[in-house]
């Protein structure tokens, strides 16, 4: 069933936070409602409408560091391409930074 993908450590880690985060988030607005607030997005949000904006901004994130690996072994004469961990990190710290200040 899931042989078209590739499923590493990193994919699966980053695949199954993102499941953990969308179920706490509904038990968090089932316990607590959220209300519309505005932070330094250009719109008001709601904790989901930051979550949505974090996620694919994540997403972006990843997809751009696989772009550039390649490029970044030349650039900074590495014997191998750097560890997609750093993209995880990376993206988990703009999805936490919207989150909190979006």
């Amino acid at each position: 069933m899931f042989e078209w993908m590739a499923w590493t450590l990193p994919v699966a880690v980053f695949f199954s936070s993102i499941a953990l985060m969308l179920v706490g988030m509904t038990v968090w607005e089932i316990k607590s409602p959220t209300v519309m607030r505005k932070g330094f997005l250009p719109i008001e949000t709601t904790r989901g409408d930051r979550l949505f904006i974090g996620l694919l901004s994540a997403a972006y994130v990843n997809l751009a560091f696989v772009g550039i690996s390649g490029h970044l072994t030349e650039w900074l004469a590495l014997e191998s391409e750097p560890s997609i961990w750093f993209s995880f990190v990376l993206s988990m710290g703009v999805l936490a930074f919207i989150m909190r200040k979006g």
